[in-house]
């Protein structure tokens, strides 16, 4: 007779089932409305197939869809379905690796010598709808390393060797559906007939583990849905993303451009762009003095041993630019990767008492990493970019006030700027591997226990995330979604016992002895760069009316009214709005055609009549004529709607 076991649910409620019994088992117990849209099960906090035994008392969730982690099985089954009809129609490829992404999936594939383009896409999507409707099982199979060595060098693919090597010996496990085998880990969906939608999105290349080094292999994106109704959605959204996209708003709107010369992924900021940091950096700073911060500047360089002693140049060093020798023997400069060494430097400058803290040092501080060629895009991966960055140096006693002011002004951030809906992930260490990080364990619990309780008593709805930490603490990263519904990381908390130890920073406490304070990293925007790129994506390039950096477009009907327009500019500058004339030899349709292309928020036009009234005729991007106005009513009008921006 089998033994029993005990499944505990997300309700709470328990179960009693015989050992071995499965997740997809489980659901069939439950209704069969249940067990048909089961796509994993989540095993004492760890996805496993729907399928798999599970052989002793576990808590289990049973994922579906609508969970982030279904969809992500789902699409990492996707990727073994399309490498299936890939080596169907491709004989003899050689496969790399397949993951879910955060929407849909890729496969890198070496296609030795044959010619692969994207004409081909329409075919594979035939051929994986031809398998998926053979509705084939995924199979778990252990397999020991040598035996898997063994079948991949018959088989001469010398990428899953490589990945073979990086694991132990009984950790190894291969997926089979129809006639395709894979090195994988899963889980995967019970079987491919789940997937009735497929559409392959695009062909990139990618080097083998990102090395340039390495031989550059063919990325296949995709995407999959159970449903056609939901690809026809999703191919919808992908359109409207294309017009929101912040590369081709950057240039229509000339705020920002690169340069080969320059280098890549250093972006070269234009007039109008820098209005549009400036209005957001004056903001932050704004906010940040009432605060209580202090604003501090540091050089783009330091000496490679500051990064050493902090620790960053053993953790960034790969990905950070080559050391600048200079004249002098074995003196070597970095440009620096982060800011806070340079802000412990600075707290270190003088002795501290007890009574000063919490000190807060505020800067908007450029910071450069070498980020792959094949990973850059746009402004939200960039070789040099500012954050918004702050550094709170404090007791331990004040460590939770602090973090909840933070808090407090991150929230403030996005309710200006329009982001409403969002999660706050807390990042914590790795539950089993704590090789990666630096500090004491007793420290990581104080922090880690710091930043829940901060979070719970500031009611923030929130996500537990273990492996996602710094190398040096804890945190909580704020996950945004856009009007579009996509999910961005945008400002971060963090708790750091660590930098302090590394950089003997002390202060005089009551007692008249020496102690260690504690430091919280903090940037609400997170980079200038990337915050730009996502406000430019989420309001589609309509920027709310105090950030706007043009916010009138002066439109005189003729070259004759060229004088009364620089007057109203002159006007509007003494209010500080921030305008512009359309001096063109234009019929005037064509000039509010173009201002609303640029998406400026109000024209103004001038002619023979708003001249003799000392008046302007109004319009508003998208909406039209408002009528005319005297130049004080407008004046009126416009801050009203400013306040209410």
């Amino acid at each position: 007779m089998s033994k029993e076991i005990k499944i505990t649910l997300p309700d709470g409620s328990e179960r009693n089932y015989a050992q071995g019994i499965s997740g997809l088992e489980i659901a069939q117990s439950i209704s069969e409305g249940l067990a048909r849209n089961v796509l994993a099960a989540k095993v004492n906090g760890e996805v496993w197939d729907a399928t798999r035994p599970i052989e002793g008392n576990a808590k289990v969730q049973l994922l579906t869809w609508n969970d982030t982690e279904g969809k992500s099985t789902f699409w990492h089954s996707s990727a073994h379905l399309m490498a299936e009809a890939l080596e169907a129609l491709y004989p003899g490829i050689k496969l790399g690796i397949g993951p879910s992404i955060e929407h849909g999936y890729y496969y890198d594939v070496d296609f030795g010598d044959m010619e692969f383009s994207s004409d081909a896409l329409e075919k594979i999507e035939q051929k994986m709808l031809e398998l998926a409707r053979e509705k084939s099982e995924y199979q778990r199979i252990p397999m020991e390393k040598a035996s898997a060595v063994s079948y991949y060098k018959e088989k001469g693919d010398e990428y899953k060797l490589d990945l073979l090597e990086r694991l132990q010996d009984g950790t190894i496990t291969f997926y089979k559906q129809g006639n395709f085998t894979d090195l994988c880990r899963g889980p995967h969906i019970p079987n491919t007939g789940f997937i009735k939608a497929v559409k392959l999105l695009n062909v990139a290349g990618a080097y083998w583990r990102g090395d340039e080094k390495n031989k550059q292999l063919t990325r296949i994106y995709g995407i999959t849905f159970p449903k056609q109704k939901e690809l026809k959605e999703y191919l919808e959204l992908l359109e409207e993303a294309k017009k929101r996209d912040h590369r081709k708003l950057g240039k229509e709107l000339e705020l920002f451009t690169f340069s080969e010369k320059v280098g890549a992924g250093l972006p070269l900021w234009l007039p109008k762009g820098v209005l549009l940091r400036e209005r957001l950096e004056n903001f932050l700073k704004k906010a940040q003095r009432k605060a209580g911060y202090e604003q501090v500047i540091t050089p783009h360089i330091g000496q490679k041993q500051l990064y050493v002693t902090s620790g960053h140049y053993e953790k960034y060093g790969k990905d950070s630019f080559q050391p600048i020798h200079t004249p002098h023997e074995d003196e070597e400069f970095l440009l620096k990767p982060m800011n806070c060494p340079h802000h412990c430097e600075i707290y270190k400058s003088k002795p501290h008492s007890y009574k000063e803290l919490p000190i807060r040092y505020a800067e908007f501080g450029t910071v450069y990493r070498y980020e792959q060629s094949g990973e850059l895009h746009g402004l939200t991966r960039v070789r040099g970019f500012t954050q918004d960055d702050a550094h709170i140096f404090c007791r331990p006693d004040q460590v939770k006030d602090e973090f909840k002011k933070v808090i407090e002004l991150v929230i403030y951030v996005f309710d200006s700027l329009g982001f409403e809906n969002f999660t706050a992930q807390i990042s914590l260490r790795d539950q089993e591997d704590h090789s990666k990080y630096i500090g004491s364990d007793e420290n990581w619990q104080i922090s880690e226990q710091a930043i829940i309780e901060a979070a719970e008593e500031k009611g923030l709805k929130t996500v537990t995330e273990y492996g996602e930490a710094a190398f040096y603490g804890p945190k909580l990263d704020f996950m945004v979604k856009d009007a579009l519904g996509r999910q961005w990381q945008l400002g971060t908390i963090q708790v750091d016992y660590t930098l302090p130890e590394r950089f003997e920073l002390t202060y005089i406490g009551a007692d008249n002895q020496k102690h260690r304070p504690v430091m919280i990293h903090r940037a609400p925007f997170g980079s200038m760069e990337r915050f730009v790129a996502i406000l430019l994506e989420h309001t589609g390039g309509n920027l709310p009316l105090w950030l706007a950096p043009e916010q009138v477009a002066i439109l005189p009907i003729s070259e004759k009214y060229a004088e009364y327009a620089d007057q109203v500019l002159q006007k509007m500058a003494e209010y500080d709005i921030r305008g512009s004339i359309d001096h063109r030899d234009e019929k005037i349709g064509r000039k509010i055609r173009d201002a609303e292309v640029n998406k400026i928020p109000y024209m103004l036009i001038v002619g023979e009549k708003e001249q003799e009234e000392q008046a302007v005729s109004a319009r508003k991007h998208g909406e039209g004529d408002l009528g005319s106005f005297a130049f004080d009513d407008f004046i009126a009008y416009f801050q009203q709607q400013v306040q209410r921006n």
